[in-house]
């Protein structure tokens, strides 16, 4: 009759110990998402009326100035992990703070083959002031995920 007692215990703290690092873990992550220079997310994923699937983007400038422009390239990858496009992702300019929305769509596909987008790569990520900010905007980038697919770096 003890030890049934003592494992419940024993039990509910490592559960209680498991819940507290795994929402360590998620508040970890929203730090580091909040604390990153740019924000990337994949915001949901439609079937295009003229065909094809219709992903939406959203991103988010936090450095402290302005981009004249910002590109990424991305993997698209289908639901057998085959890449099907390395489409560019243009942004155009980015005010300092400020969120922009844009849909792109992948021509030839349908979202339910859609498995996995990756970004790939910096094309474009030039200051205001012309400097060169690639590497700042792929080592500080952040990504967030609201699809049913997975999406990240």
């Amino acid at each position: 009759m003890f030890r049934a007692p003592f494992f419940k215990v024993a039990g509910t703290a490592l559960l209680s110990a498991g819940l507290v690092m795994a929402q360590g873990a998620a508040a970890q992550d929203a730090s580091a998402a909040a604390g990153s220079d740019v924000l990337l997310e994949l915001n949901g994923l439609a079937d295009a009326d003229a065909g094809g699937c219709a992903v939406t983007f959203l991103t988010t400038n936090r450095l402290p100035q302005g981009l004249q422009r910002a590109i990424w390239q991305v993997a698209i990858f289908n639901t057998d992990g085959v890449v099907t496009a390395l489409p560019a992702l243009d942004f155009g300019a980015l005010v300092a703070g400020k969120t922009r929305v844009k849909t792109f769509v992948i021509p030839g596909t349908t979202c339910t083959s859609l498995g996995r987008i990756v970004v790939n790569d910096v094309v474009d990520c030039t200051a205001e002031d012309g400097s060169d900010l690639r590497n700042l905007c792929l080592s500080n980038l952040a990504t967030q995920n609201r699809s049913n697919i997975e999406f990240g770096i």
